[in-house]
């Protein structure tokens, strides 16, 4: 019998392999989106700290490491807590062709949760009552698909590391009341936030945690912890990055 060639025996395997290689993050733009402004600076932490401050302390950590996990074209949407609107935001995510779009923020609580506490002189606002992180998805994303497996993807990442949902958007009152997708991984669907529905391409917003949580708010705040939530973002971002589908060919 005439003995079959090695290649033609490991060419079939290479060829199957080549076909579901990891995606070339080199050219996978993730838009990191830091929430609010030094104008509309959010909701205040239980020290007094702006939500804003937060917000692009953690966006400047996670951009730094998905550059270093190889996205090298990702780019925050807006830099200094300067001055932009919500569409903009999702318009400039838009016109760089971003392949996935997270907008960073940290939570706050109902105004009926707050207790007033003497903090460096100042009266200031907390509620220890709540905790954890929350991620929401809009049904009107152009990719309502894509939006939940990324941010099932960030659940798990975010539970593989020990971190804990809070559920208290579904609670039934004013203000609150979201549809919970997923509540071992923190998923809330929320239609019309406008930086989910305004972008071309899968978009989740994170909830990092609660600022107005006096124990949170110090872990939220520190380096090591920020550097923990970048990783979980980095390693959810390259799975969906193999998973996803190549962008379409422009004619």
């Amino acid at each position: 019998m005439r003995a079959i060639p090695a290649t033609a025996v490991l060419w079939p395997l290479l060829l199957a392999a080549s076909l579901v290689q990891a995606c070339d993050k080199s050219s996978f733009a993730i838009a990191i989106d830091p929430g609010h402004t030094r104008s509309s600076p959010g909701a205040t932490s239980a020290r007094g700290v702006p939500e804003a401050q937060f917000n692009e302390q953690l966006a400047d950590v996670v951009l730094h490491a998905l550059r270093r996990a190889g996205f090298k074209q990702s780019f925050l949407t807006v830099e200094h807590q300067a001055s932009i609107t919500l569409s903009e935001r999702a318009a400039r995510a838009n016109e760089r062709h971003a392949r996935l779009f997270l907008s960073l923020h940290h939570d706050s609580v109902q105004p009926q949760y707050l207790s007033d506490w003497q903090y460096g002189g100042r009266t200031q606002r907390y509620s220890d009552r709540f905790s954890g992180y929350s991620l929401f998805v809009s049904g009107k994303n152009a990719d309502e698909g894509s939006s939940l497996r990324m941010a099932e993807l960030l659940g798990a990442e975010f539970r593989r590391r020990q971190l804990a949902p809070s559920l208290h958007h579904a609670e039934p009152i004013a203000g609150e009341n979201r549809t919970l997708i997923d509540p071992e991984r923190g998923i809330y669907r929320f239609d019309d936030l406008v930086v989910l529905k305004a972008t071309a391409m899968p978009a989740v917003l994170i909830e990092a945690g609660l600022i107005v949580n006096r124990k949170d708010e110090l872990q939220l705040d520190s380096p090591s912890f920020r550097q923990t939530l970048a990783e979980a973002v980095t390693a959810a971002a390259r799975q969906f990055c193999d998973e996803a589908q190549p962008p379409p060919v422009s004619r």
